[in-house]
């Protein structure tokens, strides 16, 4: 497969945007609502009828509370009304009634509800709307870049620098492109910031030039009327995660399903909301991507030829937006009472604009590893999207569907288990196709001195030692920093990881270019030098946050400590 190692504008690979899947499935949104319907109802009816009554009223009772407890601007204005309405009918004429009636009323009551979702849930693609907004991007970002790289107003206007030059797009672009006309494309990213769809919907659109894709959109997005109008017209699905019940989540996954059956090429995070603590995502939850096996096998139900891609893709940045937010959330979670929650202040203009004038006034790049694209079942395939199993042998992927008899039916045991394996292999594709930053190398080093300096204390001690009272001197850090690039030089080789080029770049240069990158964005600096060259750090939790992002490679162990650690001392100039 051949690869790009720098990003290239590619033609469309379906010039005419009319004949792109996600328009041709909004020209027939109301039958595919219906659709939609009737494919739900028939899927949670499967259950014993007194099992349903019971569902509706459980969701009956989690959306009253939703209501009270969590309203948001953008719910209909009738939802009390209507959830009133629905517990009404479900007493009258569900609960406590024979078997047939009670069958009868609950299946009145089940497409009101899935109905409800299902208009919720399904959005539009707008021509009009999606090519306003291309150019409104491109031109917004490119002369914001302009500005930045030239400290310059006058040269607000100019046209020198595009975004591109920021986004580094690497991987199998060749073969994706070759797949689209193959059959339905899904990718399936890593999730660190709410930049992450942008990001990845420019760098599909405006340099890999693919057709755009279904994804899902918070609902809370909508709350804000410009948002909302653009949503709800560029093909975005709404994804209210305040709804956990099974009804909303079933008719959400049927969605899904059906409309990858229908050819949409599909995006969602796996990882299902933004990884918290810096790792890449090591457990994937299995709901939408149970979807995408479940799409496939009916596609060979029905004769389809088509095939169902799967890609995953690893966004790093030297940077992230939300950083701090995210580490405090996941201090919380596993110390519980050592740590205070924090409000979410990612979605703030001002903060954004910030975070973009920084990306792009200090030279700091984005990369997006395309990896090598999968069938359902985890199986490698070419540009021709045929299979090949672990030994390199040609694979038909509708066997794998068939029972002894040789018929493909439906087994959802069976797609759970497939479901499993696709998980699994989407997140070893994560940790082989992710690319190393300088940032991710000199973090990880300089916070495994901290942890080897305070080896009797746990990780939520060493995060509370005094900040002033550590300097790690260079001399150490170069030292640490060689010992963990030659262990990321032989995992490069043996396919395990991907190096970005300036991993490459002399010891002190990487270190400085690392150690700047870290530097650019946040108010307390995560590494920093001081005025006699050494590093020192402002805030370890953050500095922790994008130690993690080499967490699971276990690189520590490549680390040859020359000095007992009773030789360390808490302010480190006495180390060496």
């Amino acid at each position: 497969m051949k690869k790009k190692n720098k990003a290239s504008v590619y033609p469309p690979v379906i010039p005419n945007i009319e004949d792109w899947p996600i328009y041709k499935l909004s020209e027939d949104r109301t039958a595919f609502v219906e659709e939609l319907n009737e494919h739900t109802l028939k899927r949670i009816q499967i259950r014993p009828t007194d099992v349903v009554s019971d569902l509706i009223a459980k969701t009956v009772y989690r959306e009253r509370i939703r209501i009270k407890e969590e309203p948001w601007k953008v719910d209909p204005p009738d939802e009390r009304q209507f959830w009133r309405k629905i517990r009404k009918y479900l007493v009258r004429d569900a609960l406590d009634k024979d078997q047939e009636a009670a069958k009868a009323a609950n299946e009145d009551i089940l497409r009101r509800i899935i109905g409800r979702y299902s208009e919720e849930i399904v959005g539009t693609f707008k021509i009009k709307t999606f090519l306003f907004a291309r150019k409104f991007l491109t031109l917004f970002f490119n002369r914001l870049l302009n500005t930045a790289a030239g400290r310059n107003l006058r040269r607000f206007w100019g046209s020198k620098y595009r975004l591109y030059d920021r986004l580094k797009v690497k991987g199998h672009t060749d073969s994706i492109r070759a797949l689209m006309k193959k059959g339905t494309v899904v990718v399936v990213p890593t999730h660190s910031s709410n930049l992450d769809s942008i990001l990845i919907g420019y760098a599909m659109d405006s340099i890999l030039g693919l057709p755009s894709f279904s994804y899902g959109a918070g609902l809370n997005l909508y709350n804000t009327g410009y948002t909302a109008y653009y949503m709800n017209r560029l093909g975005a699905y709404r994804v209210d995660r305040r709804k956990k019940n099974p009804i909303y989540l079933e008719t959400l996954k049927m969605m899904s399903n059906l409309s990858i059956q229908r050819g949409t090429n599909s995006l969602f995070f796996p990882g299902g909301t933004r990884e918290r603590s810096g790792r890449l995502e090591s457990k994937l939850k299995l709901g939408l991507l149970g979807t995408v096996v479940e799409a496939q096998r009916a596609n060979c139900q029905k004769g389809k030829n088509e095939k169902i891609f799967v890609v995953p893709v690893i966004l790093s940045y030297h940077f992230v937006l939300e950083a701090q937010f995210l580490i405090e959330q996941h201090l919380k979670r596993t110390g519980k009472e050592q740590y205070l929650q924090l409000r979410d202040a990612s979605y703030s203009r001002r903060k954004i604009f910030k975070f973009i004038w920084k990306l792009f006034s200090q030279s700091s790049d984005l990369t997006l590893s395309f990896g090598k694209p999968l069938d359902v079942l985890g199986n490698f395939v070419d540009e021709e999207g045929v299979s090949y199993d672990r030994h390199g042998n040609v694979i038909d992927i509708e066997d794998y569907f068939r029972n002894s008899s040789g018929e493909i039916l439906q087994d959802l045991q069976r797609e759970s288990e497939y479901t499993h394996i696709l998980a699994n292999r989407i997140v070893d594709r994560y940790h082989k196709d992710n690319i190393v930053l300088s940032s991710h190398l000199v973090a990880y080093a300089v916070f495994n001195i901290l942890l080897y300096s305070n080896n009797d204390l746990d990780i939520f001690g060493v995060l509370r030692l005094p900040r002033e009272d550590y300097v790690f001197k260079i001399e150490l850090v170069t030292q640490v920093v060689e010992q963990l690039r030659e262990s990321l030089y032989d995992f490069e080789s043996k396919g395990r990881i991907k190096l970005s080029e300036e991993i490459r770049w002399p010891i002190e240069k990487l270190i400085k270019h690392g150690v700047r990158n870290l530097g650019i964005f946040h108010v307390r600096k995560p590494l920093s030098f001081n005025k006699t060259g050494d590093i020192i750090s402002e805030d370890f939790n953050l500095l922790y946050f994008y130690h993690n992002r080499l967490d699971n490679y276990k690189l520590k162990t490549a680390i040859r400590w020359q000095q007992p650690q009773s030789a360390f001392s808490a302010v480190t100039e006495d180390i060496l």
